[in-house]
């Protein structure tokens, strides 16, 4: 339950004033179709943190148990540096044509997206950490879920009124103590 709680609570912290967040926002307004907006964005999680959280099972089961502390640690940390600089959306990437309908376009482009973004690279670490690949993907795709629907039904209002500086020092917070405590072995991570 750890596992998933944490997954949940990281990512949907993270997500805030992401780029997919930028995106969701966008293809919200662009097509003002939610339901096939939120479920692409559900298909194209999915698929993402399934492939992130193998390669963090893979990574665990190479490394051994000492040498991924410190890989894992040390990648919590800078992530925690990494969550206080913003995300923008890409160049050009709002120009797309639709060829694909609302769905596809919003899996295509949410897919691709993520790739290499903080959080599929936190859901690598997270599934190396906790070695519960299901508890994890199911909680970082939940996590995405809880930061992207509401940014679909509520576009700009959101932006206007949260701190993304707030959610971003509080995002960095969390991945700078799991870092610490991993590094410290605290609470038998291994």
């Amino acid at each position: 339950m750890e596992a998933f709680l944490i997954s949940t609570g990281v990512v949907a912290l993270g997500e805030m004033g992401d780029k997919t967040q930028l995106l969701a926002m966008l293809l919200a307004v662009k097509f003002r179709k939610p339901l096939p907006i939120i479920l692409g964005i559900l298909v194209a999680t999915l698929a993402n943190h399934a492939a992130a959280g193998a390669v963090g099972e893979g990574v665990a089961r190479l490394l051994g148990p000492d040498v991924l502390r410190w890989v894992i640690g040390v990648s919590f940390i800078a992530m925690a540096g990494w969550m206080l600089i913003p995300d923008k959306m890409d160049e050009g990437a709002e120009d797309g044509k639709m060829m694909f309908g609302v769905f596809g376009t919003t899996v295509v482009a949410f897919f691709l997206a993520e790739m290499g973004d903080k959080t599929q690279i936190a859901t690598v670490a997270l599934a190396a950490r906790y070695s519960n690949f299901f508890a994890v993907v199911a909680g970082t795709t939940l996590g995405m879920m809880i930061a992207n629907v509401p940014a679909v039904f509520l576009g700009n209002k959101i932006a206007e009124k949260v701190s993304m500086t707030l959610v971003h020092g509080v995002s960095a917070v969390i991945f700078a103590v799991l870092g610490v405590m991993t590094l410290m072995n605290v609470g038998n991570f291994f």
